[in-house]
């Protein structure tokens, strides 16, 4: 009968320590959506823009890194006057849309900690590599610094034009993508 129980107990801790160690990553909180002044949303890459009253979840968190991080492909400009508003986070600059690069959700951007580093993109059967300049802020969004666009979800690799070319995909289906990336 001990044995049953010290069994037992031990599939409760693992149970509980697999739990604790899924732990999943929570809002933050929201925002409301403000309308965009006229001309100040840029709708390139079909970019959303905020809607007036709409509730935006934020995050300050994003899905723990993994050999295999499952994320969404977004993809973004990072040239002048793109709809990635101002020059990238990591350097002040602009970036072609011919460079290999990308933005990450907050959480993954890590306060800059992955500037300047490349990941691996996995996706549509090939792989690539791209270099992290700019982060997807999860955590603002609807105001003039960031597009008047929404807040980034928490799962977001955002990449230029080469990114999406290297992987392979027709332009027609640029913008969505499930890949996995890691470092």
């Amino acid at each position: 009968m001990k044995r049953f129980h010290f069994i037992l107990f031990f599939i409760i801790l693992t149970a509980t320590s697999i739990q604790i160690g899924a732990q999943t990553c929570k809002p933050s909180g929201g925002i409301r959506g403000r309308k965009p002044p006229p001309g100040q949303c840029n709708k390139e890459n079909d970019s959303d823009c905020c809607v007036q009253g709409k509730f935006y979840t934020t995050y300050t968190c994003s899905p723990a890194v993994t050999s295999a991080t499952k994320a969404k492909l977004t993809i973004n400009s990072f040239q002048k006057g793109g709809d990635g508003g101002g020059p990238s986070e990591c350097d002040n600059q602009y970036h072609s849309d011919d460079t290999p690069v990308v933005a990450l959700s907050t959480g993954w951007y890590k306060g800059g900690d992955r500037c300047h580093k490349y990941i691996t993109i996995n996706g549509n059967g090939r792989s690539v590599k791209a270099m992290v300049v700019d982060e997807c802020d999860s955590t603002m969004g609807c105001d003039a610094d960031h597009d008047y666009q929404p807040p980034c979800p928490n799962n977001i690799v955002d990449a230029s034009k080469a990114v999406w070319k290297a992987l392979g995909v027709s332009q027609d289906n640029w913008g969505d993508l499930d890949i996995t990336w890691s470092e």
